[in-house]
C-alpha cells in the first residue's frame, strides 16, 4: 500500500507533511519532483511518534512555479509515490501576504486524477490578486490587490488578445493604495481569448498578470463559473464570459452566438 501524507498549511504559505511510518530505521526523505523539468527538492522526514514521519516545507524554500509530484524515499530504496490523506488548508482561505518579501509564493497540495499527491506552486513577482468579479450588462468589473509593487500615475489595464497578431486594448482602472478596480466593456472585444494584465508603473514598468491564487483551490477553472453576457459588435451577436485558466490566471473568452 502506498504511504499516505496529511498536509497542513500555515498562514505564511508553508506546508507540513505527516507521512505514515512503515517502520524502517533507515533515514527517509520527502522528495518533491518538478513535473516539467525534473528538478528535485528533498526534505528530511523525522519521527514524531504515533506512527508518523514529518517533513516541513517553509515558505523560505523556493519552489519554481508548476506542479510538484511528491514521493517518500527511504535510503537505498526507490522513491514511492505518496497518496493524499487529510489536507488542512484553512489558513490559505483569504490569505493576505504582508508583501515584505517582494513576491507572493503559493503552494496548494491536491489529489491528481490518478489519486496521487501533488503540490501546485506559484511564484509571482509582483502579483495582482483578483477578488470580486461583477458582471453588469455588457461590462466586467474586477476588484483586487497588488503585491510587491505600487501604482503610479501612469498605471493602466491591458487586455491582450491571445492571437499571435491580435491587438492590445486598454481598460479603465481606478486605484486606492494597493487596491484596484478594473473595468472591461465586452463590446470592445472581438471573438477569441483575452488575457488581463496590469501595468502598475505604466508602459515602462513590469506587466503583471491578474490571477486568483490566495485561497485553497488548486484548479479554479472547473470550480468558478461566471455567467456569459451577450453583446452586439459590428452587427454580430457575441457571447463573452470570464474564466480562470489552468494556471488560475483571469481571462475572457468571446465567441459567436449560434
Amino acid at each position: 500500500m502506498a504511504p499516505r501524507a496529511d498536509c497542513i498549511a500555515d498562514s505564511a504559505g508553508g506546508l507540513t507533511f505527516d507521512v505514515s511510518d512503515h517502520g524502517s530505521p533507515a533515514p527517509a526523505h520527502l522528495v518533491l519532483v518538478n513535473r516539467a523539468g525534473g528538478e528535485e527538492v528533498r526534505l528530511p522526514l523525522t519521527p514524531v511518534g504515533d506512527g508518523r514521519l514529518r517533513a516541513s516545507l517553509p515558505i523560505s524554500v523556493s519552489l519554481a512555479e508548476g506542479r510538484w509530484d511528491t514521493y517518500a524515499q527511504v535510503a537505498g530504496d526507490e522513491p514511492v509515490r505518496l497518496v493524499p490523506g487529510v489536507n488542512d488548508l484553512r489558513s490559505l482561505v483569504d490569505r493576505a501576504p504582508g508583501g515584505s518579501r517582494g513576491y507572493v509564493a503559493v503552494r496548494i497540495p491536491y489529489a491528481t486524477k490518478h489519486g496521487n499527491l501533488t503540490v501546485r506552486s506559484w511564484l509571482r513577482t509582483p502579483h495582482a490578486e483578483a477578488g470580486e468579479l461583477r458582471i453588469t450588462g455588457g461590462e466586467l468589473t474586477v476588484r483586487g490587490r497588488v503585491y510587491g509593487t505600487q501604482f503610479s500615475a501612469k498605471a493602466h489595464v491591458e487586455i491582450r488578445s491571445r492571437a499571435a497578431t491580435g491587438p492590445v486594448l486598454r481598460g479603465e482602472l481606478t486605484v486606492d493604495n494597493a487596491e484596484f478596480a478594473l473595468r472591461i466593456g465586452y463590446d470592445e472585444l472581438s471573438e477569441g481569448y483575452w488575457d488581463l494584465w496590469l501595468r502598475p508603473g505604466g508602459d515602462d514598468g513590469p506587466a503583471v498578470r491578474v490571477a486568483r491564487l490566495l485561497d485553497d483551490i488548486a484548479d479554479k477553472k472547473p470550480i468558478f463559473a461566471y455567467p456569459a453576457a451577450q453583446v452586439t459588435v459590428s452587427g454580430r451577436e457575441l457571447s463573452a464570459e470570464p474564466y480562470y485558466t489552468a494556471d488560475n490566471d483571469l481571462a475572457v473568452v468571446v465567441s459567436a452566438v449560434a
